[in-house]
């Protein structure tokens, strides 16, 4: 079992820059795949970006590709999510997931067993 915490929502200007965390508890986080997903208001739980037990393979979805970057410390078991040229459009409560398959790349939240309880990230115009 993992438990998830993710932090470092907040309110920033359009072009700004958050940097959020997920902490993970449990002795098998590095075994673990690990994502983020988004959810605005009034839309689907949308797939940000995800990376593989080792940190070795990313994947992004189109719309944050070259803004956002993904990365994990398992010596921490934590992974983040840099946001940088943040824009309204990117304004949602963002999830951070898990998934037991540690080289999975999967975009489908099905494929996610473990989630946390959302961080709030509003980017005004």
């Amino acid at each position: 079992q993992v438990q998830l915490v993710e932090s470092g929502g907040g309110l920033v200007q359009a072009g700004g820059s958050l940097r959020l965390s997920c902490a993970a508890s449990g002795r098998t986080f590095s075994s673990y795949a690990m994502a983020w997903f988004r959810q605005a208001p009034g839309k689907e739980r949308e797939f940000v970006t995800c990376i593989t037990w080792s940190g070795a393979t990313t994947s992004y979805a189109d719309s944050v590709k070259g803004r956002f970057t993904i990365s994990r410390d398992n010596a921490k078991n934590t992974v983040y999510l840099q946001m940088d040229s943040l824009k309204p459009e990117d304004t949602a409560v963002y999830y951070c997931a898990g998934n037991r398959y540690s080289t999975s790349t999967s975009r489908g939240a099905d494929d996610y067993a473990y989630w946390g309880q959302g961080t709030q990230v509003t980017v005004s115009s």
